[in-house]
Parts: C-alpha cells; structure tokens; sequence
C-alpha cells in the first residue's frame, strides 16, 4: 500500500510452495485477508516472491494474464519481487544455497531476467519496479582471494548483462525496473561500505566502458544508466547483525548518488552477554536453532 514513505508490503516467501499453482493458491488463500486488515480501502502492493521453477510455469499458457485479471479483482498490484532464493524454500535444507546458483552462472543471469519479464508486465505504468537478489555469492563458497576476485568480476559482469537487458526493457515498456543487490553476513558483500566499494570500484569500472561501446553512447549516460538499474536492498535486519551505522550509510549512499531501490524492515534477536548470563542467552537462543535457514550469528567483544 501507498505511504507517505514509499510502497509498503510483505513478501510471499513466507508463503510455501515452489511451482506457479502452489505459490498462486497460497496468494489466493491468504492475501484477501491480508489485504482486509492492513489496507481494506485501497490498492495493496504485494513483494512477490517466485522460484525458478514458478517463473517458467507463469510464462505457459495464459497463466500471466490470469494472475494480473486476479490482481485487478482483489485490487493488488505487484511493484517488487524477491529474485533472491532461486530454488526450494520450504519443507527442505536450504542454509548456504539460498545463494546458489550465484551470479558466476548463466542459471542466476537467466532466472533474474525471466523475473524481469515478468516485473514488466505486472508492473503499474506509474511505478518503478525492484527486485532483490544476493550479494554476488556465498563468501566462503571462494575460500581464496584468487577464487573470490575472480567470481566477484565475473558475478559483476554477469549483472550488467541483466542491466542491458533492462535497458531493453525500458526502451520497449517505458517501465523502469532495477536490480537491487541485497548485502548480508557471509555473502560476498555484508556491509554497506563493502557494497559502495564494489559499487564505485567494480560495477561502475567495468560497466561505463561496456555499455560506452556497446550502445554507442557517452561515459556520462553510462553512469546514469548503471545508477538507474542497480540499486541497494537495505536488509534492516542483515545490517544489524553487522553493527551497520544505519545512518552513516544511508548518508553517505545519498551522497554518492547510489540509491535504495528497497528497504527491508526484518528483525534481529540481540542480546547483552555477560559472564554470568551467558549460559541463560545461550540457550534462549538455542530455541531458534533449526535445520532449515542460514543462521548468521555474530559477537561483538568490545
């Protein structure tokens, strides 16, 4: 729904189901009465969430047009999605693979556009759309820095080959989508400062002079191009568990002229540990301690 600050939704990755029919019928089943409590008299956004496998069903048949007539009867629209989990995300392992296959493999370059294609078509004529996807990889997956430079500059190249394909986009829709790159611990970018670097040192270097040749235009229009379609996802709760200086970051993003295409509002369990309490916050937190996400958990000593 539409606030003083922006769209505000949730995101259907609480929702399980991995193909189209299962994620649509949990839509159908849930969100009217979402909808009913948090914006009973008007437009409701929905952060849609669908997999690898959803995203090629959702193409077949008259599956799209169906799923946007839906949308217009229970007076929903879609402005952003969450391209970052590309395979199960319910009844299964997932830990470390929630970042798998990363941005080194055609599989992430081709799912992230298939998810623009569609973005597109839902998208409102008014708004601009988002979607979220991870920091490049899975950190420790490159245990050398040799392996690590190497899959942060093919991972970089790999978006601006999204980047050309939303420029496409916009040239044959009018609609203005970006790809937000989503920081969090033990991915290959965990902070904001980490985020700028590669932002200024990577994506910016490489980027200007390709899209410079590649579409014939100037160095200036390049930049503008790359700062339009790829964004930040602020992730609240990924920063924290970094002690991100929330303030200092979005200050100096504003600043740099990078822009947050989405915000996160999520939350961190956060406790004081002392000597004599350690044992009583070890297994309070020891209750949340399952098989099935990827569980960053951080101290600060001083």
């Amino acid at each position: 729904m539409l606030t003083s600050s922006g769209h505000l939704t949730y995101c259907t990755n609480i929702h399980a189901g991995e193909n189209w029919h299962d994620h649509f019928m949990a839509l159908q089943k849930n969100f009217p009465g979402i909808k009913q409590i948090i914006s009973p008299e008007s437009p409701m956004g929905i952060g849609l969430r669908i997999s690898n496998e959803a995203s090629i069903e959702i193409e077949k048949d008259d599956n799209l047009i169906l799923f946007q007539q839906w949308l217009t009867e229970n007076d929903a629209y879609i402005f952003t999605m969450n391209g970052f989990p590309y395979g199960g995300f319910h009844h299964t392992v997932v830990k470390e693979n929630v970042h798998t296959p990363d941005w080194t493999t055609d599989e992430r370059v081709e799912y992230t556009k298939r998810l623009f294609n569609i973005l597109a078509f839902l998208l409102p004529n008014e708004m601009d759309g988002g979607i979220s996807t991870n920091p490049l990889g899975y950190r420790h997956h490159f245990p050398t820095t040799e392996l690590f430079e190497k899959a942060k500059k093919t991972g970089t190249e790999n978006i601006l080959k999204v980047v050309l394909h939303l420029i496409e986009l916009h040239r044959t829709t009018r609609k203005i989508c970006h790809l937000d790159i989503e920081p969090e611990p033990d991915g290959m970018m965990e902070t904001g400062h980490e985020f700028i670097n590669w932002y200024e040192n990577d994506l910016l270097k490489i980027g200007i002079p390709f899209f410079a040749n590649q579409l014939n235009i100037s160095e200036e229009e390049a930049d503008k191009l790359i700062r339009r379609h790829v964004q930040l996802c602020y992730d609240v709760c990924h920063f924290a568990i970094g002690f991100e200086p929330h303030k200092e970051i979005i200050s100096l993003l504003a600043q740099k002229k990078i822009s947050i295409g989405k915000i996160q509002i999520s939350a961190a369990l956060k406790s004081l540990i002392t000597v004599d309490k350690f044992e009583k916050v070890k297994e309070s937190f020891a209750q949340f301690d399952e098989p099935t996400y990827l569980h960053q958990v951080v101290a600060r000593t001083k």
